[in-house]
């Protein structure tokens, strides 16, 4: 009994110290090394040195040229987290109003919400669930953007998905004018429903939806494949518009300019194609140039340039592996784009922002993403059109991020996301939006 007791003692007080002797050794390490050390387990912060020096999915990943994949770590400036709200389910976008309100979105159930300067959160804004066809559950929302002119005629417009029989169906654009007091919606039309209306009865992820509004005044929004695994060809044919990037008019008509119009067996609304699940999508100020990101399966996220008619490769060109590990695609094709950037492993890129403010000089010149599966707001740095330096953010949170927005204050947004990859009407309420200045 004594020597049971003893080798008790003697465990506990191993117990006792192991952290303290772990938390030296990972000092020494860092003292010795020059390296810091990030709450992700796969991130390394070393200056100079790449994030991520994990092996890679696809094993003849060679990079087309030294920027496209694993910059080197560059670290700026340092900030401050406050949290806005700590109670949304599963939000995915959100709009800065002239008042200084913000107005969100929550996925699903699909539901708008503002809030304002005094940091109160409206209940769910009234007149959205009008663009719900017959037999749908619900309704959910992804992105939100405001009419340019919205200071005058209160347009907004928002894309948005039926969930019908346990999935959800192609995305739509709808706009609407926003009774901003009134806290409802108003004049609701539906300007674009997506081909085919319902891509799959199982497979209901891959939404795409994120909206920009063109220097013409044309509405571009992305849209993903559905695909499963192997990955249909879908986002190669051109009688859909499932893996593309698609342009209309505020009225939901097709501009003259689009690059496919008249052209038979192509749809006209098709701007660019060959996308797997793109999810962040904005311009570049400096250039005017239109930046995209692209979720590949096991490898292969990428950040593109997006141009007129282009192809981007998938599922023909790609630089990971399918889910089961086996191969699909090649690296290269002439005629099909190289990604600007890409993660291998992935990081699941979700929003997209380039830094506009004045707050973090820093971080001129620098774009953002937000990582659902790397739980992370990457900010890289852009010079030429290539990323030249890599700095991960938040990576203490271990929280999924789904949006990052440049405030007109100069301050970064960001929005968790507490769901997971399957879309589901269940969400714990615990996602947050956050708001980051410099400390």
């Amino acid at each position: 009994m004594r020597s049971l007791m003893k080798q008790s003692l003697i465990l506990l007080t191993v117990l006792a110290v192991l952290p303290v002797l772990l938390a030296a050794q990972a000092s020494n390490a860092a003292s010795g090394s020059g390296e810091e050390f990030s709450s992700l387990p796969w991130v390394t912060l070393e200056e100079g040195k790449p994030i991520d020096r994990r092996l890679t999915e696809k094993t003849d990943n060679t990079p087309a040229f030294p920027e496209q994949t694993r910059a080197p770590y560059r670290k700026t400036a340092p900030f401050k987290v406050t949290t806005l709200i700590d109670n949304l389910e599963v939000p995915w976008s959100l709009a800065f109003l002239p008042s200084g309100n913000i107005i969100l979105t929550e996925r699903l159930p699909g539901r708008m919400r503002i809030l304002h300067t005094n940091g109160k959160l409206s209940g769910p804004l009234a007149g959205v669930s009008m663009v719900a066809t017959p037999g749908a559950k619900d309704i959910g929302l992804l992105d939100v953007v405001l009419d340019p002119n919205f200071a005058t005629n209160r347009r907004i417009f928002f894309s948005f998905f039926n969930y019908i029989d346990g999935t959800n169906s192609n995305t739509c654009i709808a706009r609407a004018r926003l009774d901003e007091k009134g806290l409802k919606l108003t004049d609701v039309t539906v300007i674009f429903r997506a081909l085919p209306i319902m891509p799959s009865k199982r497979l209901g992820a891959k939404t795409g939806g994120r909206i920009v509004i063109d220097p013409a005044g044309n509405l571009l929004m992305t849209l993903g494949d559905r695909s499963d695994s192997p990955p249909w060809d879908v986002a190669q044919k051109m009688d859909n518009h499932l893996g593309k990037i698609i342009r209309v008019t505020p009225e939901g008509t097709v501009p003259a300019d689009n690059p496919f119009v008249g052209k038979p067996g192509i749809l006209p609304e098709i701007w660019t194609y060959g996308m797997r699940s793109p999810e962040g999508l904005a311009y570049d100020p400096r250039t005017g140039r239109l930046w995209q990101n692209d979720h590949g399966p096991r490898g292969g996220d990428e950040l593109n340039i997006v141009e007129k008619g282009k192809d981007y490769g998938w599922p023909t060109v790609i630089r990971g592996i399918d889910y089961p590990g086996g191969e699909i695609g090649v690296l290269k094709k002439d005629g099909m784009e190289e990604p600007v950037y890409y993660w291998d492993p992935v990081i699941a890129p979700s929003g997209l922002a380039f830094y506009t403010g004045n707050r973090f000089p820093q971080w001129k010149n620098s774009v953002f993403v937000g990582g659902l599966r790397g739980a992370l707001l990457d900010r890289l740095e852009i010079v030429n059109d290539k990323v030249v330096a890599e700095e991960p953010l938040l990576t203490e949170l271990h929280a999924r991020i789904r949006d990052v927005r440049v405030g007109p204050d100069g301050a970064v947004y960001v929005l968790t996301d507490s769901g997971t990859p399957t879309m589901s009407p269940n969400t714990p309420p615990t996602s947050k939006l956050l708001r980051l200045t410099p400390k």
